[in-house]
């Protein structure tokens, strides 16, 4: 293994600001990056909730970062001011009509722009598709999401479903990445060379039937020679 070769905060915050510069939907003049020992902290505002995601996760897929404070604040421009009702009669029909989400399995409440969403379902994929189909949705602030999985397989299947995935997935090290199951909860461990690769395992653990919960143990290492 070669030398490990850090970045320095300043070259990590130069590449952060390059990032949200190159991803169109974030207005990167009202977003600050501050550094310190490779943490990351997003601070400003965004003009909807969308954009602040959109913010943190193109932040995640810069090397180098070790983890992300995301203190970005939604400023709603009158243009996309809506009422709580008009937000979750607007939520209700995305979720009726996503194909990914079974009928009647998704329930949404709206308190002052913050979208908090309930039920139970049988994949993390529809649990994730929810989610998505409210975020950019014009009013919204935030989203809670608080469906929940109901287990459809037995501990050791699952743990072995999430290892064939990780073996697949080009964008992981499955080497040295381990998956460890308590009933429907998983627990990676390990270390990987990005937030991004981090964000990814705990995607393909979340994928399997009947997860949970997953519990990401996972560091980050970054250097040039991992």
């Amino acid at each position: 293994m070669k030398g490990k070769t850090y970045k320095s905060d300043t070259e990590l915050k130069t590449d952060v600001l390059a990032e949200l510069k190159y991803e169109p939907s974030v207005t990167v003049s009202d977003i600050g990056v501050l550094v310190k020992e490779g943490v990351v902290t997003l601070n400003g505002y965004a003009t909807s909730y969308g954009e602040k995601w959109d913010a943190v996760r193109a932040a995640k897929r810069v090397a180098g970062v070790n983890a992300i404070a995301d203190d970005i604040e939604v400023k709603l421009p009158d243009s996309l001011r809506r009422t709580d009702g008009d937000i979750a009669a607007a939520a209700a029909n995305l979720i009726k009509w996503c194909t990914t989400i079974p009928t009647g399995t998704t329930q949404v409440q709206v308190h002052e722009g913050l979208v908090t969403l309930e039920g139970e379902v049988a994949w993390w994929n529809q649990k994730n598709a929810a989610e998505n189909v409210v975020r950019y949705l014009a009013g919204v602030k935030g989203v809670t999401n608080l469906i929940t999985i109901k287990p459809r397989l037995e501990p050791l299947a699952v743990e072995t479903a999430i290892k064939s995935a990780f073996e697949r997935n080009a964008q992981l090290d499955a080497k040295k990445i381990h998956a460890e199951t308590s009933g429907s909860e998983v627990i990676l461990r390990g270390k990987v060379r990005s937030h991004a690769e981090r964000e990814e395992a705990e995607r393909a653990a979340w994928a399997a039937a009947g997860v949970s919960s997953v519990d990401n143990q996972l560091t980050v290492e970054w250097s040039r020679g991992f």
